[in-house]
């Protein structure tokens, strides 16, 4: 890491605030959309006040509810676990992808 970008003596300390500020910008988002969508719903008579809590997903549902935990969780391990410096982080991981390696 360049020193420009080191703001911290310990680089896992700027990794461990870049995964922070992006759980929290990843909440937010999910957060405000969710909200949203309850507030459209319940306004056009669509969705009653409980029915999200009372919601039971079905097999297809769980699946795709899993893989996009996954998927969270993925994007969240891979700030910990990226190479590079931090001008260009995941570097090193995005030329191995474009040559079809595993990152």
């Amino acid at each position: 890491m360049t020193a420009e970008y080191a703001y911290f003596a310990d680089p896992q300390v700027g990794k461990l605030l870049d995964l922070v500020l992006q759980l929290a910008t990843e909440l937010h988002v999910t957060d405000h959309r969710l909200r949203a969508l309850e507030a459209v719903l319940a306004r056009q008579g669509h969705l009653a006040v409980d029915a999200v809590d009372a919601y039971e997903p079905d097999e297809r549902e769980r699946a795709e509810l899993d893989a996009r935990r996954d998927g969270y969780l993925g994007r969240l391990m891979r700030i910990i676990a990226e190479a590079g410096p931090a001008e260009h982080p995941l570097r090193t991981e995005w030329a191995q992808r474009l040559q079809g390696k595993p990152t």
